[in-house]
């Protein structure tokens, strides 16, 4: 099979998640015997082009690619809200770009719900992502590097946030929550990916000035195994996903993960997680250190089901039957 894996990574968009997560799977299709990959191809003679965005160049290279076009659903206008300016706008344009593919592959049930009431008539499978476990996993000499490069004492609990700094992500949870807990050092990775038209950019800025000295924002971490690495407890304060990768590659990495209670949290996490419904209740769970421990001990055993090794073979079948 000809396979062209095609995701729009330039500039800052290679650090958000559907960059990532068309990497991740990229690599491992590209070990696979009788596969035959291309990352980002111009040519136009493959079986199959599977997209992970649906941009200017994903659209332009769709209009001239041969075969089945595939395009996996990272973003749906649910999860728009709270994150881009101007959200309304860009969400009205969905329902057509999405008509323009042959399959969507739909990466959780709530996030195939959405789709099917957008579009009841298109074809769709349901593939969560997957994560690279020999890559992600607990490392004791980045811990040691990551805490000592951002100053950060060997006996204090860290608690990491990764994400983009937008009110969907949860970042003003994350900040009044460092304010209660100024004993605690409050780690954020990333940055706002979509610049000025990130939703309440300026007042976020302004936010993060007035902040104390137990708060961290890192920006970009070139390996991000060793904010993972380097951190306690993985706290997720999303208003709405469509999966949630970093929650995976924090319970890889053997984390204790603090999620809020959305509908996909809970559906594809499950028990993996301990789930927080307000505030008071995110503050009692992060501080509850038996609790934490004994479900670090369970977090990388969780993340089996989703190793790109058996997600990749799941793309591989969907693939065949669609050429078939």
């Amino acid at each position: 099979m000809k396979i062209n894996i095609f995701v729009e990574d330039l500039l800052f968009f290679k650090y958000i998640g559907c960059s990532t997560a068309a990497k991740t799977l990229y690599r491992e299709l590209s070990k696979m015997p009788g596969m035959d990959i291309s990352w980002n191809s111009n040519r136009y003679d493959f079986d199959v082009v599977h997209y992970h965005s649906f941009g200017p160049l994903s659209l332009l290279n769709r209009k001239y690619s041969r075969g089945i076009k595939i395009l996996t659903a990272h973003s749906t206008p649910r999860v728009n809200k709270g994150n881009l300016a101007f959200s309304s706008t860009i969400n009205q344009y969905y329902p057509g770009l999405y008509r323009r593919f042959d399959h969507i592959i739909n990466i959780s049930a709530p996030c195939q719900r959405e789709i099917d009431e957008m579009l009841p008539e298109m074809s769709s499978t349901l593939i969560p992502n997957g994560i690279d476990r020999e890559y992600f996993k607990p490392d004791a000499d980045k811990r040691e590097t990551f805490r000592e490069r951002f100053n950060i004492d060997d006996d204090e609990k860290v608690v990491l946030t990764v994400a983009q700094q937008t009110p969907r992500k949860g970042i003003y949870d994350f900040l009044e929550l460092s304010k209660k807990h100024p004993e605690i050092k409050w780690v954020w990775v990333g940055g706002f990916p979509y610049g000025i038209f990130s939703a309440d950019y300026f007042q976020i800025k302004k936010m993060k000035k007035k902040c104390k000295n137990n708060v961290i924002f890192t920006g970009f971490v070139p390996d991000i195994t060793e904010a993972y690495s380097g951190a306690d407890v993985f706290f997720m304060p999303s208003y709405a996903e469509t999966f949630g990768l970093v929650v995976l590659e924090a319970l890889a990495c053997g984390l204790p993960v603090v999620a809020r209670n959305i509908p996909e949290f809970m559906e594809i996490f499950d028990d993996g997680v301990h789930f927080f419904g307000d505030f008071d209740e995110a503050s009692t769970v992060i501080n509850d250190d038996d609790s934490l421990r004994k479900s670090s001990e369970a977090a990388r055993p969780f993340t089996e089901k989703f190793d790109i090794k058996h997600i990749a073979r799941m793309h591989c079948d969907l693939y065949r039957r669609l050429i078939e």
